[in-house]
């Protein structure tokens, strides 16, 4: 798993083997609430401003506007941070951006875990069946005592 971050114009990158992944947590982030009520109340204030003021067209948009962010946010849900523990270290990125996507997320990753983790633990070579070795049945027309000594002398590459 590759992570980015971006700060300006440098963009970090921190790599994280599967197989190394002890935990990734996701918890709801306390600034949702301030993104929720200030800009909800700023534009209320504006509206009740403006309707006052200038006339009630333009108080009803701010209005409009401030209802219209606290709807989208209430919908859209808490924002997230997010901690990811390995083997070697842990780092809090911003993995999902709302917790109401961190399941669907966190289910991908699980998945990608356990298969990464299936394929090291899996033997390579596979047994399919195990059948008893069964003794060669010659009959004495077939070989000879002295045609097995000269076969296991002349052996070469190509026979």
């Amino acid at each position: 798993m590759l992570a980015a971050k971006r700060v300006m114009y440098v963009v970090e990158y921190r790599r994280f083997y599967l197989r190394d992944l002890e935990s990734i947590v996701v918890w709801p982030s306390g600034l949702w609430l301030w993104r929720l009520v200030i800009p909800g109340v700023l534009f209320a204030a504006l509206g009740i401003a403006f309707w006052q003021w200038v006339n009630s067209t333009a108080g009803a948009i701010f209005g409009g506007v401030g209802l219209a962010w606290v709807a989208l946010e209430l919908a859209l849900g808490p924002t997230a941070a997010s901690r990811i523990r390995t083997t070697g270290a842990t780092v809090d990125l911003s993995l999902v951006a709302r917790t109401r996507r961190a399941r669907k997320v966190l289910a991908k990753i699980d998945a990608a875990v356990h298969d990464a983790r299936d394929v090291v633990e899996q033997p390579t070579a596979h047994i399919t069946e195990h059948q008893p070795a069964q003794p060669a049945v010659t009959t004495g027309s077939e070989a000879t005592p002295d045609d097995a000594s000269i076969a296991g002398a002349t052996k070469t590459n190509g026979s």
